[in-house]
């Protein structure tokens, strides 16, 4: 990228940070001078010279510039890692905010909701991985994970894992092939791990056909499926998912055998006896 680029660039990401197009041009003008007047900011920024004081008096009180009181008056950007704080710490706080928003106007949950099945889909690698992580999380008794595709093997995946084992519950790791079993072992050698040997889940038959990339049950009544087009030059950013609960749900029913295929079958509540 050029210089210009890179200015572009983080003017447009400071703007998204909350700061308007000319206070965030200014701060960059003035990231590229010791000091600087307000006509040398205009000179670089190109912002007009009478907006010029507007946005340094925002960015002051914003904790990102500071003012010489000269004749002219000059202006320097505080350094660049307490700048980056202040912002983040900004943003934080608008997060922490808007989720108390959220709090206080959401449909609260009654009890008859944990009756209710539900099917939901969703798309994007990471909107998928942030719900599986989650359900992770919020387990309470029991998680079983089928990876089909390696590639969902992050550290955030296994520091989840991690925390559920040290909350003793039951935990099943199934890898499609060798190389991912062994690695599930790996990173947690103390959990129960098996080889699935279940080849149509890849979809390698036909190009067009969709592989799944990862299953996930908890307490045998949450079930999170992915697929995927591996053909596909966007495969792993156009992910999908199906989200569904409930004990007495078809699919969570079907998906539950099939996944807990490694478990003790007297253990499973959808599974009768002989």
């Amino acid at each position: 990228m050029t210089q210009d680029e890179i200015i572009s660039e983080a003017v447009s990401l400071l703007q998204d940070l909350g700061l308007k197009e000319y206070e965030a041009r200014c701060f960059m003008a003035l990231t590229q001078l010791s000091t600087g007047t307000a006509k040398e900011i205009h000179d670089i920024s190109e912002v007009p010279r009478t907006r010029v004081y507007d946005a340094i008096r925002v960015l002051e009180s914003e904790g990102l510039v500071e003012v010489q009181h000269s004749s002219p008056q000059r202006f320097r950007a505080v350094d660049i890692n307490e700048a980056t704080q202040t912002l983040r710490q900004k943003y934080d706080n608008r997060i922490e905010t808007l989720e108390t928003y959220l709090e206080n106007t959401s449909v609260r949950k009654t009890e008859d909701d944990d009756q209710l099945q539900e099917v939901w889909s969703l798309m994007g690698n990471e909107a998928i991985e942030t719900r599986m992580l989650d359900l992770i999380d919020d387990a309470e008794s029991e998680i079983a994970l089928l990876v089909v595709d390696e590639e969902i093997m992050s550290e955030s995946l296994f520091d989840g894992l991690r925390e559920a084992n040290d909350r003793d519950l039951s935990i099943l790791l199934g890898g499609q092939t060798e190389a991912i079993t062994e690695r599930l072992g790996t990173e947690l050698p103390n959990v129960r791990t098996f080889e699935s040997g279940l080849d149509w889940l890849t979809g390698a038959e036909f190009d067009h056909e969709v592989a799944i990339s990862r299953i996930l049950l908890v307490d045998r009544t949450t079930l999170l499926i992915g697929t995927y087009y591996p053909q596909a030059d966007n495969g792993k950013q156009s992910e999908r998912a199906v989200f569904a609960n409930g004990l007495e749900n078809g699919i969570v029913v079907l998906l539950r055998r099939l996944v807990s295929s490694g478990l003790t079958a007297a253990n499973d509540p959808g599974t009768s006896q002989p």
